[in-house]
């Protein structure tokens, strides 16, 4: 971990930032909720948007009516499991978690307000080597949830180097075996993986003048990610600076499905950083920083990509992503899913600062249409319109999260993030009519507004506001769970004052702290 870094002088304090290294872990596997050895006691259904894969568990509205996953673990340990829901009704669904057959928690199944309303309920749970049962058993004669799938993340030791992978190293050579002792080059490497296969990059920095792709169709699979990852214990960097800016000189450009990104810093790249075309990817613990455009981006592939190609169930997984900056300074955002993105993408546990523009940008516009909805959550964004070194340009929008544009409709979920400091709003629907859901947002010393959301019908809940610029606007369904700012602090504001600071846990959680005491997002 990093000493502490001091950075922008902001309304609730100096905030500082503890990211740095830390162990790394295996990517989430995802286990669809229609596909076997999973178990749906009820019926597989399609008819509500915004689902992963082929469908959903509609589980029968009675006691005992579960939804079954078989979670593989390598060893003994705890695994980190993210269960992908909808509720429509009013009323919260309870259930056990059953392991092996026995029960290990409970969990309550909140409202999403509307049955395409999808979010996650992260739940720890004790797993054994091999194959594991997990059950979630309704407790009431209400049911489950509709159920789109469960992400799991197991702990214990990282698995070591396989003496099968291909290595890459700096001064690697296309030619060479592209073992330990005779590692290759990056592209090279790309083009010799096969699905499901590893490649380590060793640390030290990759100086390259164009876009490293990897191309669509030399793709993973459901059952094993193709993965690219920093050696363990070491962090590669790949550097683009020889690029002028432009928007066809990309960084690191991934097209294909199925594969895993880990542990890589990208940097000073003519346009993107990292550019996401393909789908059912893990980006992981990356860091894209001081390029010309936003630093990490999803987006369809080529301008002749149809909609149903879009990028899909992409998850941006405890990343970070800070000062990037365009010339014009009004395009580069920390991270993006806009214009051309397809359902079922995830931010979580990612970080968003000092960027030029925004921290998050989900703009859509009347040429391209709607996006498929965007979950961001567990997040932070802080800082953006003033780069580290306290630059700025006029240009920029400055929001912690833009969640819109063009008066287009699309019904997002935002919940238990943190905007602070941003340089206009923190939350923002940027002109999105839709319903989006909007729960367990805290919202601190932004310029403009905490919470600006001037119309549609979005469903807020349980969302904190303190020190805004200006009195919050929230059109839709806001009861009074919320403590939204009306030129006054509520009491829950009293957990949000000293200094920021943030690090990632050593199972990738992002852990927020204010004046050195530890928040729940």
């Amino acid at each position: 971990m990093r000493p502490l870094i001091p950075s922008v002088g902001l309304l609730a304090g100096t905030l500082v930032a503890l990211s740095g290294t830390t162990t790394a872990q295996a990517a989430p596997n995802r286990y669809e909720a229609e596909t076997s050895p999973a178990v749906c006691t009820g019926a597989v259904e399609t008819e509500y948007a915004g689902y992963s894969g082929s469908g959903f568990c509609n589980g029968t509205n009675a006691t005992g009516a579960y939804a079954q996953f078989t979670v593989s673990a390598p060893a003994t340990g705890t695994a980190t499991l993210s269960v992908r829901f909808a509720n429509g009704t009013t009323t919260a669904r309870t259930a056990d978690i059953i392991v092996n057959g026995s029960t290990v928690s409970s969990a309550s199944f909140e409202s999403t307000g509307t049955w395409t309303g999808w979010t996650t309920k992260t739940l720890t749970v004790p797993v054994t080597a091999g194959g594991n049962t997990v059950r979630l058993n309704p407790t009431t004669a209400n049911g489950l949830p509709n159920v789109d799938y469960l992400d799991a993340e197991t702990s214990g030791t990282t698995t070591p180097p396989s003496s099968s992978a291909l290595y890459v190293s700096p001064t690697g050579t296309d030619g060479a075996a592209g073992t330990v002792t005779a590692p290759t080059t990056l592209t090279s490497a790309i083009s010799r993986v096969t699905a499901g296969g590893t490649i380590y990059l060793r640390g030290g920095t990759y100086a390259y003048s164009s876009t490293v792709t990897i191309p669509a169709g030399r793709n993973g699979t459901a059952a094993a990610r193709t993965t690219l990852s920093a050696y363990p214990g070491e962090t590669p960097v790949l550097n683009f600076a020889a690029q002028s800016e432009s928007s066809v000189n990309r960084g690191l450009q991934l097209n294909a499905d199925y594969w895993k990104l880990y542990g890589l810093v990208v940097e000073r790249a003519g346009d993107n950083g990292i550019y996401v075309g393909g789908s059912n990817n893990v980006v992981e613990r990356t860091v894209t920083r001081f390029n010309r455009d936003t630093g990490l981006q999803l987006g369809r592939i080529a301008s002749t990509t149809p909609a149903s190609q879009w990028p899909s169930n992409n998850l941006i997984l405890s990343a970070e992503s800070h000062d990037n900056a365009d010339s014009d300074g009004e395009d580069a955002d920390g991270f993006a899913a806009k214009l051309t993105t397809g359902t079922g993408n995830v931010f979580r546990y990612a970080v968003s600062h000092n960027n030029i523009d925004d921290g998050w940008d989900l703009y859509t516009k009347t040429d391209t249409g709607p996006i498929g909805p965007v979950t961001i959550e567990y997040s932070l964004s802080y800082g953006n319109g003033t780069l580290s070194d306290g630059s700025q340009a006029g240009n920029g929008d400055r929001n912690g999260y833009k969640l819109g544009g063009d008066d287009i409709a699309v019904d997002h979920v935002v919940q238990h993030s943190l905007a602070y400091g941003n340089g206009h709003h923190g939350f923002t629907y940027n002109s999105n009519p839709g319903s989006m859901t909007i729960t367990s947002n805290v919202s601190v010393s932004n310029t403009e507004r905490n919470f600006n959301f001037e119309k549609g019908t979005s469903v807020f809940r349980s969302n904190t506001s303190c020190n805004s610029g200006g009195n919050d606007r929230y059109a839709g369904d806001a009861d009074s769970s919320n403590q939204f700012w009306s030129g006054t602090n509520g009491s829950r504001c009293a957990a949000y004052s000293g200094a920021l600071g943030w690090s990632f846990a050593a199972n990738g959680s992002l852990v927020v702290t204010f004046g050195g005491k530890q928040v729940t997002l």
